[in-house]
């Protein structure tokens, strides 16, 4: 569905989104590219609903089913669908928290605030599995000769987010003073601001230690970004991305090389050998548990493997009874 420029948003349904932008940015310290998703997929409901009801306020789940079936109607896919949906659904969350906020500040009791599209499900879609390299392709593209600083600098970035799990933002965003040598360990800020403290592998050490010998040629003054561009400012995730995909290439990799892919390497190979879920979970950073079971792709041999070693009822019986 696309935001129709001929018929204006009026202030009631736009003050709203902003104030629930400004929230997702100050607070949750959301990337500038979801901050834009989100106020994108606002303003095209906000387009539509206008027509239906007088503000957010007086939204009711018919308007959403409405809206929801005239996004099927124009073949959208379901994954945008459900994104559309899940955007009204978390601006409902924060009007009510804020509304919940005011009356506490007030001392005034007051009702939650509905939210139409709680029970408004979108069309089913199967997601589908992140896929990694395994173990010989990951030695594979990072066995990149020292020809250049370039180069040095490119394997220093793959060896720390393969050795970490990264996020790409994780990554642009490290500086200098988060890596810890000593103890072998980074310091990230991940989604929503929270801090985690990863290990470091050896590899990556020594990959960060040849880029810091000539990171110099690269740096202005006083810069404290870890990694940076030929321009002497620190590196874009664009740039990343595209350095990582000819990299891929020029190593003979058949698979795209992507920066998540380096992540869910990661994720795959710790959690094979260790049958760890729980500990990925911190590792990677997510909140639940459920978020790290889609970064997972075990046959369901090798989780009955797990299931027969370790459950206290699964134990085979001794023959010699």
């Amino acid at each position: 569905m696309e935001a129709s420029q001929s018929t204006p948003i009026p202030v009631q349904w736009l003050n709203p989104i902003d104030a629930f932008i400004q929230y997702l940015k100050v607070e949750k310290n959301y990337s500038e590219h979801t901050l834009l998703q989100y106020q994108t997929q606002l303003k095209q409901a906000a387009e539509f609903l206008q027509h239906q009801a007088e503000s957010w306020l007086k939204v009711q789940p018919e308007h959403i089913r409405s809206f929801s079936m005239q996004l099927k109607a124009k073949r959208l896919s379901s994954r945008t669908i459900n994104l559309k949906l899940s955007c009204i659904r978390s601006l409902y969350k924060y009007l009510q928290a804020l509304k919940m906020q005011r009356a506490a500040k007030n001392k005034q009791s007051v009702k939650p605030l509905n939210n139409p599209a709680e029970a408004i499900k979108g069309p089913k879609f199967e997601k589908p599995l992140p896929k990694n390299l395994d173990v010989d392709q990951m030695n594979q593209l990072l066995e990149i000769p020292p020809e250049d600083s370039l180069a040095i600098r490119d394997k220093a970035m793959m060896e720390l987010m393969y050795s970490s799990g990264l996020r790409i933002s994780e990554l642009v965003n490290a500086n200098l003073k988060d890596i810890k040598y000593k103890q072998a360990e980074i310091r990230v800020l991940g989604k929503g601001n929270k801090e985690r403290i990863i290990p470091v592998g050896s590899k990556a050490l020594s990959a960060l230690n040849d880029w810091l010998k000539c990171r110099g040629e690269f740096a202005k003054p006083d810069e404290i970004a870890l990694f940076l561009s030929k321009r002497k400012n620190r590196i874009s995730i664009r740039q990343v991305r595209e350095r990582m995909k000819q990299w891929g290439i020029k190593q003979g990799i058949s698979a795209a090389i992507h920066p998540h892919k380096l992540r869910h390497s990661f994720a795959s190979h710790i959690l094979e050998s260790s049958s760890d879920l729980r500990a990925v979970q911190e590792l990677l950073g997510h909140s639940s548990l459920s978020a790290t079971q889609v970064y997972t792709h075990l046959d369901f041999q090798h989780l009955a493997r797990v299931y027969d070693k370790s459950h206290p009822r699964a134990k085979k019986l001794d023959s010699k009874k």
